[in-house]
C-alpha cells in the first residue's frame, strides 16, 4: 500500500493519472467510481460501458460528475479523452479497443459479456482487472494464459475476498509460514435461497436479487475459494468443501479446532469456509504451520498459541474501496493481486436446487435452478461435471432430482458462445504435455495478441 500510493501520488503530480475504464454500473460500480473520483490521486476513470446508458450516467453523477459524453465509436472515445472528458457507452468493445486506456475493470458478473471483455482486452493490450468471479473461476486459467502472452496482467481484485485471502497468503508466506487453509467467514449458508426469498435483503440494500442469492446459496463462495485455490495451488477436502458451523460465540481464532488437521498438513493444503463466526463478522483467514520449535516459542510469546495451527485473519474485506489499488498495482507494477498458477486446481460445477426436468433450460446464478460447489479440477474432468459458469442456457436432456450435480451428458449446450469455446481450449491446454500441443489448443490466439 505504501509503495502503491506513492507511486500515485508521482502520477497525479505529472499529470498522467491511470486511465481506466469500467464495464458494468451496478452496485459496485457505483462504489468504485465514487473511490476513484475523490479518493485515488493519479487515476481517473474515463469511461464506462454498460447495455442501458442510463445506468453508466447514474453511475458517474452519483460520483459527482454529471457532464459526460455518449460515444458511439472508439475513436470518438479516443478524442474524448484526449481532451479530458468522460465517456459513457453501450458498447463495452469500445473501452477495449480505445487507445487511452491503461486497463479494464470488469464488473457485470456475467459469464458470456465477461469472457468477450477479457479476450477484447488482451487482444488490444489492456490489463484486465475481474471484479467478476463467476468469469474468473470458470476460464480464469486460460484467460491467464492469453494475458500472459500479450504482456499484461490478468487479476481479481483487492478488497473482494478473495483478493484479501492472497494478500494474507502472500504474507503468512513471506514471515516464514505455511499456509494450510485459507478460508473464507460467512454468516448464511443455504443453497436453497432464491431470488424471492433474498428480495427483502436485496432491496434493502440496493442489490440484485439474484446477486445476493449467489452469496447465500454457496454459489458466490464457492468461485472465490475456487480462485483462491487456482492462484495458490491448493484443493478442496471435498466436494462443496467443509464449512464447518462455529459455536455461538465463537472467535475465528477458534477455527483451527474446526477443521481435520490430517486435510490440513497432508498434501497442499484447502480452500474453505466457516459459518457462524461472531468475532469477526466478516472478513478471510489462513491457517499456518511452523515447525521450528524456536519459532513456534516466539509465536506463543507473541500470543499465536502453542501450535500446530496459528490462525492469522482480516477482519474485513471493504470491496471497492481496494479496487483501485489492484488497479494501480497492475498497471505501474505488473502485480496481480490473485490470478491463476500453472492450470486448474478447483472448478465449480452445477448441482441442482430443486427436482429438474427434461426439456427445462437453466437459469442463472443465483437464481431458482441450480447453485455452485466447488470440486477439484481432476474429479469434475474425470466425471465431466458441469461448470456451473456455462449452465445457464442450457436444456436439460433428462429429469435431475434435486441436490445432484449435472454433468455434459446432461444438457444441451447453447451454440456459439465464446466461454464454451475457451472452456474447451483450457481443457485441451492444460491435458496437453508439450508446447506445440498447448498452442495448438489456442484457437483464439490470433485475437489475444497484441496488435502492433
Amino acid at each position: 500500500m505504501i509503495i502503491v500510493d506513492t507511486a500515485l501520488a508521482k502520477r497525479a503530480a505529472a499529470g498522467k493519472p491511470v486511465r481506466v475504464g469500467m464495464v458494468g454500473a451496478g452496485f459496485m460500480a457505483k462504489g468504485v467510481a465514487l473511490q476513484i473520483k475523490h479518493h485515488t490521486p493519479g487515476m481517473e476513470l474515463v469511461a464506462i460501458a454498460n447495455r442501458t446508458l442510463g445506468n453508466a450516467r447514474e453511475v458517474y453523477a452519483e460520483a459527482g460528475i454529471p457532464d459526460v459524453v455518449e460515444v458511439e465509436s472508439a475513436a470518438q472515445l479516443e478524442e474524448n479523452i484526449r481532451q479530458g472528458k468522460y465517456s459513457i457507452t453501450s458498447d463495452a468493445m469500445q473501452l477495449c479497443q480505445a487507445e487511452g486506456i491503461d486497463a479494464i475493470l470488469e464488473v457485470t458478473g456475467a459469464v458470456e459479456l465477461g469472457a468477450h471483455v477479457a479476450m477484447e482486452a488482451i487482444h488490444y493490450g489492456k490489463h484486465v482487472i475481474m471484479m467478476n468471479a463467476e468469469v474468473d473461476g470458470t476460464i480464469g486459467p486460460i484467460l491467464k494464459v492469453y494475458a500472459d502472452k500479450a504482456g499484461v496482467v490478468f487479476t481479481n481484485v483487492d478488497g473482494d475476498q478473495p483478493g484479501v485471502i492472497m494478500n494474507l497468503y502472500r504474507y503468512v508466506k513471506s514471515i516464514g509460514m505455511k499456509p494450510v487453509l485459507c478460508g473464507n467467514i460467512k454468516g448464511l449458508h443455504d443453497p436453497y435461497r432464491n431470488p424471492t426469498t433474498q428480495e427483502g435483503f436485496a432491496k434493502r440494500w440496493g442489490q440484485n436479487p439474484a446477486m445476493v442469492t449467489s452469496f447465500a446459496d454457496g454459489t458466490k463462495i464457492s468461485f472465490e475459494q475456487a480462485i483462491v485455490a487456482n492462484g495458490t495451488g491448493m484443493r478442496v477436502a471435498r466436494r462443496g468443501m467443509l464449512g464447518p458451523h462455529a459455536p455461538q460465540g465463537a472467535n475465528i481464532r477458534e477455527s483451527v479446532n474446526l477443521f481435520p488437521l490430517e486435510e490440513l498438513t497432508e498434501g497442499p493444503g484447502i480452500v474453505d469456509y466457516v459459518v457462524g463466526i461472531a468475532e469477526p463478522a466478516g472478513g478471510v483467514f489462513v491457517l499456518a504451520t511452523q515447525d521450528n520449535p524456536t519459532q513456534q516459542h516466539y509465536l506463543n510469546y507473541y500470543k499465536m498459541g502453542e501450535g500446530p495451527l496459528y490462525c492469522f485473519y482480516t477482519p474485513y474485506h471493504l470491496c471497492h474501496l481496494e479496487v483501485p489499488l489492484t488497479i494501480a498495482r497492475a498497471v505501474l507494477f505488473q502485480d496481480a493481486a490473485l490470478a491463476p498458477l500453472d492450470k486448474p486446481y478447483v472448478e465449480v460445477v452445477a448441482a441442482a436446487k430443486t427436482d429438474l426436468k427434461a426439456g427445462q433450460t437453466i437459469d442463472g446464478i443465483g437464481h431458482y435452478m441450480t447453485y455452485g460447489l466447488c470440486e477439484n479440477a481432476d474429479v469434475t474432468a474425470k466425471e465431466r461435471l458441469l461448470p456451473m459458469g456455462l449452465a445457464e442456457g442450457c436444456v436439460l436432456k433428462r429429469d435431475i432430482p434435486k441436490d445432484q450435480v449435472l454433468t455434459y451428458d446432461d444438457v444441451v449446450l447453447p451454440e456459439g458462445r465464446l466461454v464454451d469455446a475457451l472452456r474447451e481450449e483450457q481443457n485441451a491446454y492444460f491435458a496437453a504435455t508439450d508446447e506445440e500441443s498447448r498452442n495448438k489448443a489456442l484457437r483464439h490466439q490470433h485475437q489475444a495478441e497484441t496488435p502492433v
